[in-house]
């Protein structure tokens, strides 16, 4: 099936007839009338409608911008667009154009594909800058391919840059297959383990550094690494992006944020071998609405603490979605030795679709066995689990909330949560371990093993973590 035939069919996941439809997956259920369930009929539609495709983009720039808008097309700088020629100098030359001028439009027309090495794209720009894609960017094909004296842990870079939109109908095709298929790569080694050897990829597009972005519309697909990352950026908007790579591409996140503040991602569809949104130390003020995540990892918080490193994440909402044949669902995953606290997280209004582990909180996160215990520990409280509704694959309990042995986790608060197995009719229980928080409703399962009320004050580094953070 080709790429552009598959996003039609995704769009069509809450397509139902009448407002008492139920997704498909919950039809294996109807017998289940022991006295703890609820009836069916019951649980909640789909959280809200499927994304729409990505809007409406220009097939000529002018259609874009209002008329005063100077275009930059890249075929005027000598790119050929032949999908082999190294068309590099043609956009960095069209974007020093487009970066110096008001209202600049960097035009990327369609029919062609253009082959870009790796490149940093510099700013401070006037304002009103847009790029507008709406054919094909690649990269050099695999690592043999790429130059030596380039960076192969970045692709497209963006830096210092405020008031640009990255738009279009186009696709950035980031030729991953050869860049997984490294000996290093977990998935290669015996058992899964990591061969010695250069195991650097590339991230597909980076933002460092830079506020005022609007990224919409575009199809990203087999980038080497993540396909998108925000570093050290403010006020960022995501919307309608179609990301899909190999439910096996190693660390292909889609949207990965770090140090990065007033953040939204909408309307937004990912498949991929990793997280569909990560989110990393220093970030606050993010909102994820209307996701269709997987078969991925999930959305998660996390991997944070590192190394026995700082990290420090608020206000961050999740709502609207759909998380479907995922290793995770919604998770906040530390390591051992860390510090600083996670904070204010709601997860609202998420269907789940056979997904190994929907709730988990994982403090004693590893890639390897060979971590060793430590004592200091991310503080995580105040997570709300609300309106959570749907299956899951019964090789893992349906909610796992594994908190550090010294410093609990406290304030969670779970309500209108109802999960099912994918298969069969028996319902596994949740796992807690030093997890303190509230049940504002009956749950499918019963979390009979959260605990009530609050930890000894003397367990928890409250004083420090606010200082931290």
């Amino acid at each position: 099936m080709e790429f552009n035939q598959v996003f039609p069919l995704v769009l069509c996941i809450f397509c139902f007839s009448s407002v008492d439809s139920r997704p498909s997956f919950f039809s294996d259920f109807q017998v289940l009338q022991k006295p703890h369930f609820r009836q069916l009929s019951e649980i909640s539609l789909n959280p809200s409608p499927a994304p729409e495709a990505y809007p409406p983009t220009a097939s000529s720039p002018a259609a874009s911008s209002d008329d005063s808008a100077a275009i930059f097309d890249v075929l005027s700088y000598g790119a050929v667009g032949d999908g082999v020629t190294d068309d590099t100098l043609a956009f960095k030359m069209a974007w020093d154009d487009a970066c110096h001028t008001d209202s600049g439009i960097l035009f990327v027309p369609n029919h062609y594909s253009f082959m870009i090495q790796s490149t940093i794209f510099t700013g401070p720009c006037k304002n009103g800058l847009v790029f507008q894609i709406e054919g094909t960017i690649m990269p050099p094909d695999g690592p043999d391919s790429w130059p030596k004296n380039y960076s192969k842990r970045q692709w497209l870079v963006f830096y210092r840059i405020s008031g640009m939109s990255m738009q279009g109908g186009g696709l950035i095709d980031g030729r991953g297959e050869k860049w997984w298929n490294l000996p290093c790569k977990p998935h290669k080694g015996v058992n899964g383990t990591t061969i010695l050897g250069p195991c650097d990829s590339p991230v597909a597009i980076r933002f460092f550094v830079s506020s005022n972005l609007t990224v919409q519309g575009l199809r990203v697909r087999n980038s080497p690494q993540f396909h998108f990352r925000f570093d050290n950026c403010h006020d960022v908007n995501v919307y309608s992006l179609y990301i899909k790579s190999p439910s096996l591409s190693p660390n292909t996140d889609g949207i990965h944020i770090e140090n990065s503040s007033d953040v939204r991602i909408h309307n937004s569809i990912v498949y991929n071998g990793d997280d569909c949104v990560s989110i990393g130390a220093g970030c606050h003020n993010v909102d994820i609405r209307n996701i269709t995540c997987g078969p991925s990892h999930g959305i998660s918080i996390g991997s944070l603490g590192k190394q026995n490193t700082k990290a420090c994440v608020s206000n961050i909402t999740v709502t609207d979605s759909l998380i479907k044949h995922s290793d995770n669902g919604v998770r906040i995953k530390t390591w051992q030795g860390g510090f600083g606290s996670v904070s204010k997280v709601t997860f609202n209004n998420i269907v789940m679709d056979t997904v190994r582990n929907p709730i988990i909180i994982d403090q004693y996160y590893c890639e390897s066995k060979a971590c060793k215990n430590q004592t200091s520990a991310v503080y995580v409280s105040d997570i709300l689990y609300t309106n959570i509704k749907g299956t899951y694959d019964v090789r893992s309990p349906p909610m796992k909330l594994a908190c550090s042995d010294s410093v609990p986790c406290t304030n969670l608060t779970i309500s209108e949560v109802e999960l099912y197995p994918a298969q069969g009719q028996k319902i596994l229980d949740p796992y807690c371990w030093n997890a303190y928080g509230a049940l504002e409703s009956l749950t499918i399962p019963p979390v009979f093993c959260l605990l009530e009320g609050y930890p000894d004050p003397d367990s928890l580094p409250v004083n420090d973590v606010v200082d931290q953070c």
